[in-house]
Parts: C-alpha cells; structure tokens; sequence
C-alpha cells in the first residue's frame, strides 16, 4: 500500500473514533448545565486556538470572558480549569477526597515513557501515600533547617561560578539547584564541570516538561495509534522522545540511591533523607516483602524530589533576574537593604540569621514566585465522581486544571498584576516569622498547588530561593543587554514552554566587588 494511502486511511480511520466517541457520549447531568465556556468544534472540541507550549493565555483569556470556573473540551476529554483562589480551595481543598487523584491519560503516560515511579503524577493511592509519608517525615517545616547550610554552600559556589563565568549563567542555575538538592537527598556532590549525571537530569527534565501536560494526555488518550508510531516517523518525537525517557529513568532513579547504599555499607555515609529514611526501616523485620516496599518507596520519591526541585528552581531565579533587569529601582532597594545588615564594603557575606533584618529581600521572592508562577496551570487533578458545584455539574474524569497564572493577575488582590512590586507584600512579611514568611503565606500559597496534592517541598525551595537571590545582589548588579528592548511588563520575552516555563533573555552581571575579596569571605565563613 502506498505510504501517502495508508496515511490518508489511517487519519479516516482516527476521525471516525472522535466521531463514535463524541456520538455515543451522553451524560446524567441531573439537570445541571456544565460551566460556562468556549463553544467547541465537532469533534475536535476547543483545540484550535490553544497555543500547546504555553496554554494558560487561551485559559486565562477564557477566565476573563466566562468566569471563576471554565469548561472546555480537547477531543472527548472534559476539561475544568479553576481561575480564582476561592473555587480552587473550595474543590482541591474542601472537597479533596474527590479531586486528589491524577487523569488517567496524564497516568498512561507515566506509564508509556517508563516514569511509572513518579509521586508527582501518581494516581491518589496506596503508594502515592507511602511518598507523601515519606516526603512529610523529611521536609516538614522544623527539618527543613538542617538543610541550610548545603543550601548557603551551593550559593557560594554559584557566585564564584558566575564571577567566572557569567556568559553561560543558566549553566550555572542548574547546577546551583541540582547540586543543592542531590546533596540534601543523597549526599551527592555535583562535579565543578560536566558533570555526567547532571546532564541526564536535565535531558529527563526537558522530556517531562513537554510530556506531562493535559493537552498531551488528552492527545494520546484519544489517539493511541500515536504510541505504535515508527521513531523513525516525521512528528513521531513523542515516541523518541519515551524510548529515550525509558532509557535515562532507571539511571536516574537507581545511581544516587545506590551511592547512598554504598556509602552506608562502607560506613561513610553522613546524613542525608534518604540515608536517614533508610535507617527508621527496621533491621529485622517481620516481613521482608513490607521492608522492600519501604525501600522502593524511599528510592521512588526521592528521585521525584531531585527531579521537581532542580527544575522548579531554576526557573524561578531565571525569573527573578528577569525581574531585577527589568525593575533596577527594585534591584536598588533589595541591595541597600542588603548592604545595610552586612556593611557596604562587603564585610561579611549574608548568612540565615540576617533574613529576619531583610524584609525587603522576602518580598522580592514573594513577589518573584507570584509575578510568573513556574507552573502556570500546576500538575492537573481529575474528578473521581460526578459533582455539582454552584449548580454546575462536573463529569467524572474530567480533567480539573488550577490556573495559578490568572489567580496570580487577579486586580482585585493584585492591583498593576502585570507590574513586579515586591511592596505590595510589605505589610504581610513584616509581621510574620522569617522561617515562615514564604510559601507558608496565603498570599501566594496557590503557585504550590492545593490540596492534598500541595507541594511537599514547599519550604526547601522558599529557603534555596533566599540562599541565591541574597547572595547574587550582594555581588552582582544584574543590567540589561544593550540594545534589549523589553518593557517591564516582560512583553516580547520568550519563554519556554511546557509544564514548567522560564524567560530566556541575556543578562548582564556586573560584579560589586572583587572576586578574590568574594573568595576570601567564603573561605573564613566555611
């Protein structure tokens, strides 16, 4: 058969399942019309118009035109999406026992590229909750303070890394975060330069990031003649794409656990969360198989803990020196404030006890983690059961997205939402405890999620956060290119698209001071 009529038949033969598909689904809705929303295509549903690399501007301008909750239609799969605070708590929270679990297309995938591991993308369930047992005993608010000084460490090497070489600062970014992490987990300590497993993380990463989105799901879902593609097939990368995820996770997850296990046998293992979690398993214990589940589950999650914090934070300092770019007024304050703790000769470096001294700094990172949320639509819940939400009715298995993006434009708690104004947290940070101060704010507390599916790492990424902003504006001035012309609103940035986003724009570092009176601080301070 020629290729050009078996491709011809083949996209008949696709089109007519939608057909069957969208015939043959009715619903019970109880007389309850579902949310308002775009009017969608035979067929296709509200495909057409959804830009796939960054989907929040079609949700968020649908937020704008239909309201609080929208629904929309990819295909056959129904799809909510949340676009204020109060309905987002009302469900993901209140009502969590209906909306915890993952959709299952988002699961199929988990499965087809080899990540079945993942606690982010899990379904709610037995092992889900063996993770999160896991992740609470690790990275509960009072342990979270034995990781600072792995934290202020790698902010240190960061800014000797970027005084030699600030024209590949991202480089940097990613290994700031990776190493910072890998210590906290493993113990493991990322190599100056070309580190092997570092460049597997990141090559993971950028598969996940294109992977792990609704819009994907419901594709695939729909499709599943799109698995039994040829690689070799023009548009066939999400099948390159799972052979070389399926490659690259049994390395991932098994070499840092194995160095920990190795270094346990040897004796010379010092604490880590996994070498800690590895000794509350019982030595002798009654069931064996009870034990093994325990260590699966400890491999499991904490694989999943390196994997979402390398990624998550880098993108949000890629995000805030946008934002000192854009805003040197902004970046002015923060280092004044700075400069009047630790003395503008540059006496000392900062340390954890000067961040209740440092308001300023705090709102700058509240600011930063609200003005581009790194997740814009979160990781998608999906609806367990029927349920009727303010006369609306909701399917089961729809797909229920947050959209943390338009929470974080909301006028209303955001006045100039578009604007970077880290003053506009004042008040807040002014009268909270610092070692609570940040994510733990309701003021931002959506760009972590909600529910029983919040991110458990919450206060390990608020405190790597303060680590790198304090330690970059103690050294650096951060300028704009010559001749970049952005506004500052961010308007004409590219940004990466995905599950995670980030700004790719030159940056200009110009140290403060000398990098060997840098070098020698660090040195009496270590």
């Amino acid at each position: 058969m020629a290729p050009t009529l078996a491709l011809t038949l083949a996209l008949i033969a696709l089109v007519s399942v939608v057909v069957v598909q969208s015939l043959q689904k009715k619903r019970d809705t109880k007389k309850h019309p579902l949310p308002p929303g775009p009017p969608p295509l035979p067929f296709v549903g509200n495909v057409i118009g959804i830009d796939p690399d960054h989907p929040w501007l079609a949700y968020s301008r649908w937020g704008t035109e239909y309201g609080e909750i929208v629904y929309t239609r990819l295909f056959s799969q129904d799809i909510v999406i949340i676009n204020s605070e109060r309905v987002a708590h009302d469900l993901l929270d209140r009502r969590s026992h209906n909306y915890s679990t993952r959709p299952p297309g988002l699961v199929h995938i988990l499965d087809f590229v080899g990540h079945d591991y993942s606690t982010t993308f899990l379904p709610y369930s037995d092992k889900w909750r063996l993770h999160r047992r896991i992740f609470h005993e690790a990275f509960h608010l009072k342990a979270v303070s034995s990781f600072r000084p792995i934290q202020m460490r790698n902010a240190r090497i960061l800014i000797l890394n970027l005084l030699t070489s600030p024209e590949v600062y991202g480089t940097h970014l990613q290994t700031f975060s990776t190493s910072t992490i890998m210590s906290i987990m493993y113990d493991y300590a990322i190599a100056p330069a070309d580190d092997p497993f570092l460049a597997l993380v990141h090559r993971s990463l950028e598969i996940d990031i294109k992977l792990f989105r609704p819009e994907v799901a419901a594709i695939v879902t729909q499709f599943p003649i799109l698995e039994k593609l040829p690689p070799w097939l023009p548009g066939a990368s999400f099948v390159r794409d799972a052979i070389v995820q399926r490659t690259l996770v049994p390395m991932i997850v098994d070499m840092p656990f194995e160095h920990v296990k190795n270094n346990m046998a040897a004796g010379t293992a010092v604490p880590s969360v996994v070498s800690d979690a590895l000794k509350r398993i019982p030595v002798k214990t009654q069931d064996e198989q009870e034990a093994a589940v325990l260590e699966q589950g400890i491999k499991e999650s904490s694989a999943t803990g390196y994997a979402a914090a390398s990624g998550t934070t880098t993108s949000t300092i890629y995000i805030f020196l946008l934002a000192m770019v854009l805003y040197p007024e902004v970046q002015t304050r923060a280092q004044a404030e700075i400069d009047s703790v630790i003395g503008e000769t540059l006496e000392r470096l900062p340390d954890w006890d000067d961040r209740a001294s440092m308001p300023y700094i705090n709102a700058v990172i509240l600011e930063t983690l609200r003005w581009f949320p790194v997740a814009p639509l979160g990781v998608a819940h999906a609806a367990v059961n029927d349920d009727i939400y303010e006369g609306y009715y909701i399917p089961k298995g729809a797909t229920v997205i947050p959209n943390a993006w338009f929470m974080a434009r909301n006028p209303d708690k955001y006045p100039n939402p578009t604007r970077f104004i880290p003053e506009r947290h004042m008040s807040k940070v002014a009268v909270e405890e610092p070692s609570t101060h940040g994510p733990a704010s309701d003021d931002i507390s959506f760009v972590f999620g909600f529910g029983r599916r919040i991110c458990v790492g919450r206060h390990v990424a608020d405190a790597s956060l303060f680590a790198a902003v304090v330690n970059i504006l103690t050294v650096f001035r951060l300028e704009r290119a010559p001749e970049w012309n952005v506004g500052p609103d961010a308007e004409g940035v590219k940004w990466t698209g995905g599950l995670t986003t980030h700004p790719v724009f030159p940056c200009i570092f110009t140290p403060r001071h000398t990098k060997e009176r840098v070098s020698q601080l660090i040195k009496m301070q270590c």
